[in-house]
């Protein structure tokens, strides 16, 4: 397994994030809360962590949904995967929206969502006067089906 150094500054209380299992993609992150947030149905919600974050470059940090809070109570990952670039230095907050059919409240300490460290592949963007032609063509969305 490759690992990269991902330095990281914690408020006091605030916890680092963790790997629950060895094989675990992605890690947890913790809510960093003075006091508990109840998270109304429908309703949104920035949560910070506490930590802060140096990402090397040519990585990003991939904020993601735990499956059980959003299987368990419809509380998910508003701007789902959200990116941390590399050079971002501000607190990691998440945005949590409850789309759950009952209100939601977020403790101190809670494991609010994961996070994946992923390579970045930059691209070059070169303006042409026509694109290729493809069996898809310009059919979007459900084109291919179901």
């Amino acid at each position: 397994m490759n690992k990269i150094d991902v330095k990281c500054v914690a408020l006091e209380g605030a916890i680092i994030p963790e790997y629950k299992t060895v094989g675990a993609a992605g890690a947890d992150v913790y809510a960093f809360l003075k006091e508990s947030v109840t998270l109304a149905v429908g309703k949104s919600c920035v949560i910070p962590t506490g930590v802060f974050y140096e990402i090397p470059e040519g990585f990003e940090i991939q904020v993601r949904p735990r499956s059980g809070l959003a299987a368990k109570n419809g509380v998910t990952v508003l701007n789902t995967p959200g990116t941390i670039d590399s050079d971002y230095r501000g607190e990691l907050q998440i945005i949590l929206i409850n789309l759950g059919d009952k209100d939601f409240v977020i403790n101190n300490g809670d494991r609010i969502a994961q996070i994946i460290i992923a390579p970045v592949t930059q691209g070059n963007f070169v303006q042409v006067e026509t694109l290729s032609v493809t069996e898809r063509g310009e059919k979007g969305f459900g084109s291919t089906g179901v």
